[in-house]
């Protein structure tokens, strides 16, 4: 279905558009805790190789593929060809996985916004037990920050299995968060370290799908902004300037949250040192000044050899303090945006007013990525003209909202983060490659393209240059299914399926294997969009041989 009119009134409103969908959650707070997964500065060596071989061509490629056809994801790759109508689809399952979940990320920065009024900032300090008589044991194993995040706010289970009961404050953030989004969607999107995990295939692929997350690639997101283009714009110029403001944004927002992490990780490690020191030296009534953070290990050395048994029964409340320990294990996971810039907002002057400014900005990136998310979805649907005619759009989009709402609140019960973490790790990683990979063959060698090279050239007046065909053609396919192999791989290898669960016994995060239930539901999520391309192409196969079969019945 042919749009009447473009969208967009100049070429500037759709750059910020896919600027402020591009340029969000996944920068500021999906990148820095993958960074910190994956080996921290070490993983922006494959990051942007990614970025070359992977972002920036396949950016360029579905802009130009929404500009040239029109359509939303599913309209656009039928006009290619036929058999690839599952492509759309499967796109539209992974938004529609994506939304599911991404919004619980706003419900959360409503949850810090509406807290960061209160004289202090609830995550300052820690409670007072029930006794009133100190802290609260889980707090004082961690941090107040790590306490708020895991306790107050996610009100967290050990485990997967303990699934308890859906948190009634933070579904209520979420339905307002899909409350703002379906408002936004009635006024129109026009208003909107370590070198050795370089050898570990995740590091690989965790780099590629978070290019693909934060450029939006494989969403349908982008081919739906480009579809309201005029046909001469330039999507190549466009599709560079995306690319470069997003990666900066990723990097400068890692650059800020470590700065951070590691202020907090030095805090820890020297408030630690000065709890050993008094310790040692209110046991063995040693002179003030005699034990310095210099000399402490030669010092306990000597304790132990000249006390040994006043030592040993001192022993177990003398911490081994390390700062690797503390950058390890500090912050980990999803929490990690919260977590850190809450850490760091308390120590602030005015804390209050800058704990407000900065989880507005934060809901204003989620809100502008959940308009691309929900994008992806609406426009197929619109431009179905079964259900465009029996149903006005905001009856469409109200739907699409509600639904994900209603499921959402899987996410806001106590083992609502471990669901979390699953579809954020499994919903979208395998399925992005192969839409990708199918999109790229599809272009090059199905569409073709030297048909491609004429399409952009009567669109923006020159054909592409060596660097683009070269990564479309062979490049980016290439290392598509490399990393594929790769991933396959290091699963066989490793075997079970882990996550990190909160164990408030010890204040910190612990390794799980995940039960069977949770591998069942991994494979569902994978399976339930990877399927939509072979079994897309099986339905338009066996429609197109029975129509044969009738017209020669006819005939």
């Amino acid at each position: 279905m042919e749009k009447s009119r473009p969208l967009w009134d100049n070429p500037l409103q759709f750059v910020f558009a896919c600027i402020s969908y591009a340029v969000g959650l996944g920068n500021v707070w999906r990148f820095p805790y993958l960074c910190q997964m994956y080996g921290g500065g070490g993983f922006l060596i494959p990051y942007l190789i990614m970025l070359i071989a992977e972002g920036m061509p396949l950016l360029y490629l579905e802009l130009a593929v929404g500009q040239r056809m029109r359509q939303g994801s599913i309209g656009a790759w039928k006009i290619i060809s036929p058999y690839l109508c599952g492509v759309g689809v499967a796109s539209v399952v992974v938004s529609f996985f994506l939304s599911m979940y991404y919004n619980v990320i706003n419900a959360w920065a409503f949850w810090y916004l509406f807290h960061s009024f209160q004289d202090p900032l609830p995550w300052a300090t820690c409670p007072l037990n029930s006794n009133r008589t100190g802290y609260e044991e889980e707090c004082e194993k961690t941090s107040s920050t790590q306490y708020f995040w895991y306790r107050q706010t996610l009100n967290i289970s050990p485990s997967l299995e303990a699934s308890g009961s859906v948190q009634w404050e933070q579904a209520l953030c979420l339905t307002l968060a899909w409350l703002v989004v379906y408002l936004c969607i009635l006024r129109g999107t026009a208003s909107t370290g370590k070198l050795e995990q370089l050898s570990n295939p995740k590091t690989w692929i965790s780099a590629a799908t978070q290019i693909f997350f934060s450029l939006g690639l494989g969403f349908g997101s982008l081919i739906a902004f480009a579809s309201y283009n005029e046909p001469s714009n330039n999507c190549q110029r466009h599709a560079i300037i995306v690319s470069l403001i997003n990666s900066t944004t990723s990097i400068f927002a890692s650059i800020v949250t470590f700065s951070i992490y590691g202020f907090k990780a030095t805090f820890n490690y020297e408030s630690c040192i000065n709890k050993v020191i008094l310790l040692l030296l209110n046991a063995f009534d040693l002179e003030e000044g005699s034990l310095t953070a210099d000399n402490l290990n030669e010092m306990k050395d000597y304790l132990m050899a000249t006390y040994p048994q006043e030592y040993a029964q001192l022993a177990p409340q003398i911490k081994n303090c390390s700062l690797e320990a503390e950058l390890d294990t500090a912050v980990q996971g999803t929490g990690l945006a919260f977590i850190v810039y809450s850490e760091a907002i308390k120590n602030m002057e005015v804390p209050q007013l800058y704990s407000v400014l900065y989880f507005f900005m934060l809901l204003m990136l989620g809100i502008g990525s959940m308009l691309g998310n929900t994008a992806a979805i609406l426009t197929p649907l619109t431009d179905s003209r079964v259900i465009a005619s029996r149903f006005p759009k905001e009856v469409i989009s109200g739907v699409v909202c509600f639904m994900n709402c209603i499921i959402g609140l899987i996410f806001t019960m106590e083992a609502g983060n471990y669901w979390f973490d699953i579809f954020n790790d499994y919903a979208a990683t395998l399925s992005l490659l192969l839409i990708v990979l199918v999109e790229t063959i599809a272009v090059c060698y199905i569409y073709g393209i030297r048909r491609f090279e004429k399409d952009l050239y009567t669109m923006i007046g020159r054909k592409p240059n060596w660097y683009w065909k070269i990564m479309w053609a062979f490049v980016s396919p290439l290392l598509i299914i490399s990393l594929f192999i790769f991933y396959l791989t290091d699963y066989i290898l490793t075997g079970t399926l882990q996550y990190q669960a909160w164990d408030a016994t010890q204040g910190q995060l612990v390794t799980k294997d995940y039960p069977g239930y949770a591998l069942a539901v991994i494979g569902l999520l994978v399976a339930s969009s990877t399927m939509c391309i072979p079994l897309g192409a099986l339905v338009t196969f066996i429609r197109k041989r029975l129509k044969r079969e009738r017209v020669s019945t006819v005939a």
